[in-house]
């Protein structure tokens, strides 16, 4: 069976990169897939394989049955949504649409899943069970994506028993994989603080309530969430990327808004720590003669990857592309809504090395930048077929 998914990986690798590059040119932002979606669906179709649509509103879920179906059911599943960035790679295939990149290697995903049905589709014969395909829509948006396809019920009729998925990681060289067991990237929380005081003129500060400081010092001391409050055997991060106080070098503004994360491993910290950085910005602006409004917009939880599935990933990318080419894993600040799945049903999210030979520097996800070998497309579908059909 490896040789023969090895064997039709190779023999789609130029349809694989033709796919890649259709869907890289074509990005579509969160909730708005609706041509990724039907491309998609084209594809599963052409190769014989059932698909549902309007999953999460642009979603797509195809079902392909091995033999004796109902024994097992495993998903796999890729996202679809890219980023509002605007392209700077000056690739031939680079995005058409302006300020809109996939950015976090999505369009890799979708490539290596779409990939994976095909190889699945051409062995069905030769594997037991059922493999379900989601190609699931805004990922980037805590709104939609993972947990609206789960409240239509993507994990029913049939239920899977596990689930997997890839993600690229630009730093690791195309040819290895990487795997973590358990706790692997942070819950997230978006945080939204404004200051209020009073606005003049800063040569008369003595009849203000100046919100900049006030936004100084709230900033400084929320510091002390982590540093002072957070449990040091639970990984905790806050940061804030965003200050707009709209003032001059003359004027105190009248308000200072404040946008951040904080990004955790425990549900319960994660609560006390909503009311610490609620009770800390509160109490300093009240000090201060001002007022704060403090919203925390909940995210996703941690992603926990289950032993057994973790186990199957190393043993199927170790058995592909040799045990030494699979790499364990620190666990990343960063977050995913593939953590929806894991705390509803055992799964594992593992990292496709996709690093281009020769660069010393990959750019980081997220940035406009961003470039991966190609090479990596086959090696994906491979993991992931072989994650099918394994029993």
């Amino acid at each position: 069976m490896q040789e023969k998914i090895k064997r039709l990986a190779q023999e789609a690798a130029s349809d694989l990169v033709q796919i890649r590059r259709h869907l890289h040119r074509h990005p579509e932002l969160s909730t708005q897939e609706v041509e990724t979606g039907r491309y998609i669906q084209k594809k599963l179709s052409e190769w014989g394989i059932a698909c549902t649509t309007g999953w999460s509103g642009t979603g797509v879920v195809g079902v392909i049955e091995g033999k004796n179906p109902s024994s097992r059911c495993v998903a796999l599943r890729a996202d679809m949504d890219a980023l509002p960035i605007e392209e700077q790679t000056g690739l031939e295939f680079a995005s058409q649409n302006k300020g809109v990149m996939h950015a976090c290697g999505h369009d890799v995903h979708m490539a290596c899943l779409l990939g994976a049905a095909k190889i699945l589709q051409s062995l069905k014969d030769e594997w037991q069970g059922t493999v379900k395909l989601i190609f699931q829509p805004s990922e980037e948006d805590f709104r939609a994506g993972a947990p609206k396809m789960i409240e239509q019920g993507v994990l029913e009729n049939p239920a899977p028993e596990r689930i997997y998925a890839l993600h690229v990681m630009p730093e690791l060289e195309c040819g290895r994989v990487g795997v973590k067991t358990g706790q692997y990237m942070a819950s997230t929380d978006e945080i939204y603080i404004k200051a209020r005081g009073k606005a003049g003129h800063g040569a008369m500060p003595e009849q203000c309530v100046d919100t900049v400081l006030m936004s100084a010092y709230i900033l400084t001391s929320l510091q002390q969430v982590v540093s002072r409050n957070a449990p040091p055997y639970i990984p905790t991060v806050l940061s804030f990327g965003r200050i707009v106080g709209d003032g001059r070098t003359n004027i105190i503004p009248a308000e200072v808004n404040m946008e951040g994360t904080l990004r955790t491993f425990n549900e319960e910290w994660r609560a006390k720590a909503h009311d610490c950085i609620v009770r800390c910005a509160q109490g300093i602006a009240q000090s201060m003669g001002g007022s704060c409004e403090v919203y925390i917009d909940h995210g996703y939880p941690f992603v926990n990857n289950d032993a057994e599935a973790a186990d199957l990933v190393r043993k199927v990318a170790g058995d592909m592309l040799g045990k030494e080419q699979v790499d364990e894993l620190p666990p990343r600040m960063t977050a995913e809504d593939f953590a929806y799945y894991t705390q509803r049903i055992p799964g594992c999210m593992f990292r496709l090395g996709v690093k281009p030979p020769g660069l010393k520097e990959p750019s980081n996800l997220h940035t406009a930048t961003l470039t991966i070998d190609e090479n990596a497309l086959c090696i994906g579908a491979e993991i992931l077929a072989g994650l099918g059909a394994s029993a």
